[in-house]
């Protein structure tokens, strides 16, 4: 599924309920992660990634616009994303092996 991820600087993080509120966007996949979680960086920006339709997509990309948020460019949307597929890996497991 296509997605899109945008940074956001802590400064503009209360900015983000805008983005999520949105009636077609609302209805996409939306997860908010702090860099220095994905990254063991000291970066003081969050990441927001958006998946879903290409209409959900595109009305996203507007409203971040709007609201300067940062859209990555391919190469690093595809770093964070690994970065977030690999926590959201590890939590799974890490569930599943309380069930066992």
């Amino acid at each position: 599924m296509a997605y899109v991820i945008f940074e956001v600087e802590q400064e503009k993080a209360g900015k983000i309920n805008t983005l999520t509120r949105d009636d077609i966007v609302s209805r996409q996949s939306i997860l908010t992660r702090d860099a220095s979680s994905l990254l063991d960086s000291k970066e003081n920006v969050m990441y927001v990634k958006i998946e879903g339709s290409d209409e959900g997509l595109k009305r996203a990309e507007e409203l971040a616009k709007e609201l300067d948020f940062k859209k990555l460019d391919e190469q690093k949307a595809k770093e964070i994303n690994k970065k977030i597929e690999e926590q959201e890996d590890s939590a799974a497991s890490g569930i599943g092996m309380i069930f066992d």
